[in-house]
């Protein structure tokens, strides 16, 4: 192979020099691209370059010459016809730049260990005649329920995920949490790190509170910040809660609501499996018939398009197991305001 000048699409702008070679040349690997950095082989538009640099477009890739690619791995079969068809009844909004989901509980987001039915794997089947499948922008845990929003294009992938880190894109939660808060509204600032799992291979890792004054001293942790308001309670046995995730830390929802004592219903993680909550006492199950899967729901979304510059706005559903439980408790979806937090400070 002689030396290629590549010059850099639209389609390739705003990625890393390593992610794009692996795309182009997947032979590479992330070793053999530092190596060709540091010698000076790899350059952009004459110039020096590291890994972790930036493409834009229109700017020219030197590669020098490289090793033959590998036969190509045999392509993994789509999702079945079953949850293509799932997936696809899932979509609430779609346009040409992006795709809006209510994510059904129990599908998780992402591949894990032992993981392979997920929306990431089920995207060929979300294409609608693109020339790729759509791309996540941010994530729900697996039995969280609700919006979902993902990108179909590179661009409007970074552009989303911009919005989610500038705090312009709103998210609002409702949940169903053992006891009822007190007072009605607040902010958590609780710290979370992580805690190692029990199992041999670190299975049951959780996340655990540390108190803001300390997260600057403690390895790993993080700072998180959950706004929250009552929307209805039961006596003082729940509640019906909106949830604002101000930060996006993992399971931070989950583990601040078990933080104030007050878990999410049917939290086995956080809650504890058999803490059944018979009044006022702390626990995640709430008995009787009411399910025993998770009751938290991204319910809300506002963001501004990427591309448009319109304001949009989505709602989802309750999951069916919420639903039945909103009904037992006589609690109804049209008594909610849009925004509770709004509502207050008006």
């Amino acid at each position: 192979m002689s030396v290629e000048h590549v010059t850099i699409g639209a389609a390739e702008a705003e990625q890393r020099l390593d992610r794009w070679l692996k795309r182009r040349f997947p032979q590479l690997t992330q070793g053999r691209i530092e190596k060709m950095c540091r010698k000076g082989e790899l350059r952009v538009d004459g110039g020096r370059v590291k890994p972790a640099t930036r493409l834009a477009e229109g700017q020219s890739v030197r590669v020098p010459p490289l090793p033959a690619a590998a036969p190509p791995a045999p392509k993994p079969a789509g999702p079945s016809a079953r949850d293509a068809e799932m997936i696809r009844a899932a979509v609430l909004w779609r346009d040409a730049h992006l795709l809006v989901l209510n994510k059904p509980p129990g599908l998780a987001v992402q591949g894990g260990s032992g993981q392979t039915r997920h929306v990431d794997a089920l995207s060929e089947a979300l294409r609608f005649g693109a020339d790729e499948a759509p791309r996540l922008v941010h994530r729900l845990d697996r039995d969280t329920s609700g919006l979902l929003l993902m990108a179909r294009n590179r661009r409007v992938a970074a552009a989303l995920t911009a919005g989610f880190r500038a705090k312009e894109t709103r998210k609002i939660y409702w949940a169903a949490v053992a006891g009822v808060p007190s007072p009605a509204m607040g902010t958590i600032r609780y710290g979370l790190v992580k805690a190692a799992g029990h199992g041999a291979r670190g299975e049951g890792e959780k996340m655990r509170l540390v108190h803001p004054d300390e997260v600057e001293g403690t390895p790993g942790a993080k700072r998180a910040v959950t706004d929250f308001a009552v929307i209805e309670g039961l006596a003082k046995r729940a509640a019906w809660m909106a949830l604002v995730p101000v930060t996006g830390r993992t399971h931070q929802l989950r583990a601040h609501m078990a933080g104030i004592g007050h878990p999410v219903v049917g939290d086995g993680k956080y809650g504890g499996r058999g803490q059944e909550n018979q009044g006022e006492g702390w626990g995640a199950q709430l008995g009787g018939e009411v399910s025993r899967k998770l009751h938290l729901h991204a319910r809300s979304l506002a963001l501004t398009h990427p591309v448009t510059g319109a304001r949009l706005s989505f709602t989802a559903p309750l999951p069916e197991h919420m639903r039945r439980t909103w009904e037992m408790l006589g609690w109804r979806e049209a008594d909610a305001p849009e925004d509770p937090f709004a509502e207050e400070g008006a």
